[in-house]
């Protein structure tokens, strides 16, 4: 009965109008860090999108980011979005008998500007693109399948798990076993057992950023308003995350049409150094790759297995850090010299709003071939797009096709697998876990 309701919601879900997900890469309303809409990677990397036909895939490991949420509660988003409703409520009149340029007149309609957003969980575009992808992962690896999906503890994160399950398994899904994971540690959630983990360090660096990009951005915007209503850099702050998250709950929001590409891309620069600073290569001690190593290890253990209790298939959900963190100990998206908060890199390489977008998908595939590679070999799908693994690459085949051999994968990740759980380099960056 539970199954034939949700099918039914999904009948209806279906039929809503939804954010095309396929866009030129650089639309800046796509370049919003890890508040982006899903969207396929850009093809930037030139290696080749499909492998070569004497070749076939036998083990898949998906690592699925949850879908678009609404703000999180437990920083300042939504506290800076109802300040700014707050504001400009207390200067409505001001602004109704004020001369505004065209992408601001939504102030002046009806009560002004309004947020109706939802704290923490899955919009119904997170629910849709979950069940999307589950539909669209069966369609790619038809002859796969398991028993079991994994994720976070977090009730979006759970969300995600089971939709994307009724797209991939339908009616099927009732005989699967849809199981959380936690401790004593998890490669899903190993910030969990990194008691020393700074997270406020990352929040620092970020607000040493956004006190040189913002003060610009509010000065334009009150040289627009009428005399006598003043926005702050907070209040800025506020329309930078309303865009993003009226995006993530389906809206066409009118706060993107007031910022220009550039203060955009400030803002992404600004979501960027959050998510390096909290488990990538800024991280005190190096503890975001320690914390990636997990994901790392248990990788090379599943597709280094042989034996026939090994899995073809691993499904399991989490969260944009869970994917940044296991990049950052590969070192896949490493910036030299690495990135400040004195100025924006344009051309960096870490970049969530391709690598970790809301519904960002991590598929590692394991594959042998007939002639074109000799043993079994390793592939990153990242976001629909092959992602190089270029710290591994060997051959012309390897540059050509973005893979290398799962030996070569080993041997470049040595910096993971000397690496143990509670070990004294762990307890060194991570503390002793509880």
């Amino acid at each position: 009965m539970m199954f034939t309701q949700g099918i039914l919601n999904w009948l209806t879900l279906a039929s809503l109008p939804f954010i095309s997900q396929k866009y030129e890469h650089d639309d800046p309303l796509k370049k919003l860090g890890h508040l982006t809409p899903y969207h396929v990677a850009p093809a930037s990397h030139k290696v080749e999108a499909e492998l070569p036909v004497d070749c076939s895939v036998d083990r898949v490991m998906l690592l699925h980011r949850h879908g678009s949420r609404g703000p999180d509660s437990t920083t300042e988003e939504m506290n800076q979005i109802n300040s700014l409703v707050q504001t400009l409520k207390n200067n409505h009149n001001a602004l109704q008998s004020a001369h505004l340029p065209k992408n601001l007149r939504f102030l002046q309609t009806g009560n002004g500007y309004e947020s109706h957003l939802h704290l923490d969980n899955l919009t119904i575009i997170g629910r849709q693109q979950l069940f999307d992808h589950g539909v669209e992962f069966g369609v790619e690896y038809p002859n796969f399948t398991t028993e079991t999906l994994l994720s976070s503890t977090s009730p979006r994160v759970i969300d995600s798990m089971y939709l994307f399950a009724q797209g991939r398994f339908g009616r099927e899904v009732e005989d699967k076993d849809l199981l959380t994971v936690d401790g004593p540690v998890s490669w899903i959630t190993p910030w969990t057992s990194c008691p020393d983990l700074d997270w406020a360090y990352a929040y620092k660096l970020a607000n040493d950023w956004s006190t040189l990009y913002l003060p610009k951005i509010t000065e334009r915007l009150n040289d627009l308003l009428p005399s006598g209503v003043f926005l702050t850099d907070d209040n800025t702050h506020g329309a930078l995350y309303a865009c993003a998250y009226d995006l993530a709950a389906g809206y066409e929001s009118p706060w993107c049409d007031v910022f220009h590409a550039d203060e955009l891309a400030d803002f992404e620069y600004e979501m960027d150094l959050i998510m390096v600073a909290s488990v990538g290569y800024l991280v005190p001690n190096d503890a975001g790759r320690i914390m990636g190593s997990v994901f790392v290890n248990e990788l090379i253990n599943r597709f280094s297995n042989t034996s026939r209790e090994a899995q073809s298939l691993y499904l399991e959900f989490g969260h944009d850090v869970t994917i940044m963190a296991a990049m950052a100990a590969m070192d896949l998206n490493k910036d030299e010299p690495p990135l400040s908060s004195e100025e924006v890199r344009q051309h960096r390489r870490f970049r969530t709003s391709y690598q970790t977008p809301f519904a960002a998908q991590m598929i590692w595939e394991r594959f042998t071939c007939k002639e074109s590679f000799d043993g079994p070999h390793i592939r990153l799908v990242l976001n629909e797009e092959t992602y190089p693994l270029q710290t591994c690459a060997k051959t012309r085949h390897d540059r050509r096709f973005g893979t290398c051999s799962l030996d070569a994968f080993i041997r470049a990740n040595q910096f993971s697998t000397n690496i143990k759980f509670n070990d004294s380099t762990w307890q060194a960056a991570c503390g002793v876990p509880k």
